[in-house]
């Protein structure tokens, strides 16, 4: 008698909100990789995610979802993912920087920050 087993692998993945916030350049040096480029869409993390540079090099697929302030249509349609390049230091626990050419892709700049949803890739 032959008996089949099934094997289920499940993958969680958990989605993060909060506060998406604009900067500029220049990107480089940055505290993850030095001098070395890392290109435009990349962002800087929180201290609790960055954990002393182990979020390095890190991607996260990040999402418009709503405004902070009275800036209309504060959104764009579409997601941008983005490289883990450097800390923010002044960032809160749940708030992530995106670099001014990232956050365009998804926000009106004149927002300047925006409720966001981001996922590690």
């Amino acid at each position: 008698m032959v008996f089949g087993a099934t094997i289920c692998l499940a993958s969680v993945v958990l989605a993060k909100q909060g506060i998406g916030y604009s900067y500029g350049p220049p990107y480089v040096p940055s505290s993850c990789f030095g001098f070395r480029n890392q290109g435009i869409m990349i962002a800087a993390d929180n201290p609790a995610v960055y954990d002393g540079g182990k979020a390095c090099g890190r991607l996260y697929k990040v999402t418009c979802l709503g405004g902070t302030n009275n800036i209309p249509n504060p959104c764009k349609r579409g997601e941008v993912t983005v490289k883990i390049v450097a800390l923010c230091a002044r960032c809160g626990a749940d708030e992530i920087s995106l670099s001014r050419d990232a956050f365009s892709r998804i926000a009106n700049l004149k927002a300047g920050r925006v409720r966001v949803e981001y996922t590690q890739v």
